[in-house]
């Protein structure tokens, strides 16, 4: 080996700098080839600015800690890792006013929860979930007015809100879904009325609407239970007719007995004196109906 001509290997051998150089070079290789996947992440891997493949993508029964996640290899400075979240993210709308059928002007406030579950369509169309969630904001407020336009300001507050809430949904989802987005869930903060007059007559329509509700259910009831009471006694007195037909001696007993407990039975505060002849065709049962 010459020492009057070394090599460029010795040279950088003799050379502490290039030591630190190299393993600097080194240290840059390792961390463009290797990447950490997270386990609430999923990922594009990006060629030359074309996606190229899906890492750790989300599918709806995965289980945690058997997803795709941990170390993987790309191709450094031509491939690109682009990070998106597996978890539920958030829109959170202004508030805005709606008018309902009723002719009411609500204050509503509003929030819808999705996820990316197509992250490729997702990258072609918007790039970003951050950009997803703004290009569905003005939709979630679109379907709101739609919707509770339909409505009436009572129906927010009964078992009909959830209703509302699907139709809201589904119609949300289905614009979400162009941009590899499902809606998880859509929910009303707050709907109100505006302070003063407004609120006043409201409330005083609703409750002149539940008393005509009332008087209306009473009503019906009272004419339920008349038609029951006579059914009933029609029904006892085909019986009773029945029943007495077969005996007709019987049935003038029967009625006598009624007859006397109504006559000698009757409680006065008073005495009573009741006088007839032995003979009196009143008291024939007394007589064994002769």
């Amino acid at each position: 080996m010459s020492y009057d001509n070394p090599t460029f290997v010795e040279r950088i051998s003799r050379n502490p700098l290039g030591w630190a150089v190299i393993a600097l070079v080194a240290l840059i290789l390792f961390a463009n080839t290797l990447s950490i996947v997270p386990e609430t992440k999923q990922g594009i891997v990006v060629r030359l600015s074309k996606p190229h493949r899906i890492i750790n993508a989300y599918h709806p029964k995965e289980m945690l800690g058997s997803t795709g996640a941990g170390l993987i290899a790309k191709i450094p400075f031509f491939e690109d890792v682009i990070w998106i979240d597996k978890r539920i993210l958030d829109i959170d709308m202004e508030p805005q006013q709606v008018l309902s059928t009723d002719q009411l002007r609500l204050n509503v406030d509003a929030y819808a929860r999705f996820r990316i579950t197509n992250p490729l369509r997702m990258y072609k169309s918007a790039r970003t979930s951050e950009n997803v969630a703004n290009a569905l904001r003005p939709i979630l407020g679109s379907q709101l007015r739609n919707e509770l336009g339909k409505r009436q300001f009572s129906d927010l507050l009964s078992p009909e809100r959830d209703k509302v809430m699907e139709n809201i949904r589904d119609g949300l989802n289905r614009a979400a879904s162009q941009y590899g987005a499902q809606i998880v869930d859509v929910r009303i903060k707050r709907a109100d009325l505006p302070a003063g007059t407004p609120l006043e007559s409201a409330f005083e329509r609703m409750k002149s609407a539940r008393n005509q509700e009332a008087l209306t259910i009473e009503a019906d009831g009272f004419r339920q239970a008349t038609v029951i009471r006579a059914e009933a006694d029609a029904n006892a007195a085909q019986i009773y007719a029945a029943a007495f037909g077969k005996d007709a001696d019987f049935y003038d007993f029967y009625r006598a007995m009624q007859s006397y407990r109504q006559t000698f039975g009757t409680k006065t505060n008073g005495s009573t004196n009741v006088i007839l002849s032995p003979s009196n065709d009143y008291l024939r049962q007394f007589r064994g109906g002769k």
